[in-house]
């Protein structure tokens, strides 16, 4: 299997852990990047709890290579926060403390979820919402040179993004109406298999337009090699297409998150 940098999503994996131990037991791994959730419960945490997310990267040693903006309650079902009007102002609060969060570790690449379509809530509406609060936090993440990412996700019916077509016209909204130019596709393989879309053909269609990738087999969402997924095939197409970014490792572990790194070697 090719190897790409690998990067693990540290609110998926580890999860037996506190937050704060998370960082240091990928490095433990042999981990040497990791990613985060909004590792959160609010938009706006305290200072504090900020200090205290920082310095557990930091004293880990690992780099923080993604960082999603504040989605809502996801285990209540929230899948982001930033195409409700109503909480358009929760999250450009919370732009500027992600940013900040990745001005101190050096990342520059962050996730922001579309959000559910709301009962009662024109689509319309809904996206005319996003495209203003995509664009400031395009504005936002420009200030340390990064990248908003936006994500097709499955498994949410209400979730409108399904495929990676889906993704690059909500790319090309903003482009078109708030003049930034650093939003990229994110690449979830996973999601967009259960999403029944066409990987390979997203890839040559969209090469150019991915910042970021993400893995789990299928179906399962589990480690590679616990499904059906070509990774040899997908990962070749990415690499002659261009892409040089970290591959995150954003499944569910068979079993503990320290074994289910087998398939790496």
């Amino acid at each position: 299997m090719h190897r790409f940098p690998y990067a693990v999503n540290t609110s998926i994996l580890f999860t037996e852990l506190d937050v704060l131990s998370r960082p240091a037991a990928a490095k433990a791994a042999g981990f040497d990047a990791i990613e985060f959730w909004w590792p959160f419960s609010e938009a706006v945490p305290g200072d504090g709890e900020v200090d205290k997310f920082v310095r557990a990267v930091e004293d880990a040693g690992v780099s923080l290579v993604g960082l999603n903006f504040f989605a809502g309650n996801m285990p209540a079902g929230d899948r982001g926060v930033l195409s409700h009007p109503a909480r358009s102002a929760e999250f450009r609060d919370n732009v500027d403390v992600a940013v900040g969060i990745g001005a101190r570790l050096g990342c520059t690449a962050f996730n922001a979820l579309y959000g559910n379509r709301i009962e009662g809530v024109q689509p319309a509406e809904q996206d005319a919402a996003a495209v203003e609060n995509l664009t400031v936090a395009a504005k936002g993440a420009a200030r340390v040179d990064g990248t908003v990412l936006i994500e097709p996700v499955s498994g949410t019916p209400s979730y409108p993004l399904k495929k990676a077509d889906d993704a690059v016209a909500v790319i090309d909204r903003v482009r078109e109406s708030g003049g930034v130019d650093n939003l990229r596709l994110l690449f979830d393989l996973y999601h967009l298999i259960a999403n029944g879309d066409d990987p390979a053909a997203a890839i040559d269609n969209h090469a150019a337009r991915i910042g970021h990738v993400q893995i789990a087999d299928a179906p399962g969402r589990n480690e590679p090699g616990t499904g059906q997924v070509d990774f040899d095939h997908y990962f070749a197409k990415l690499q002659r297409t261009g892409y040089r970014g970290h591959v995150a490792l954003e499944y569910k572990p068979s079993g503990t998150s320290a074994d289910s790194f087998g398939w790496i070697y």
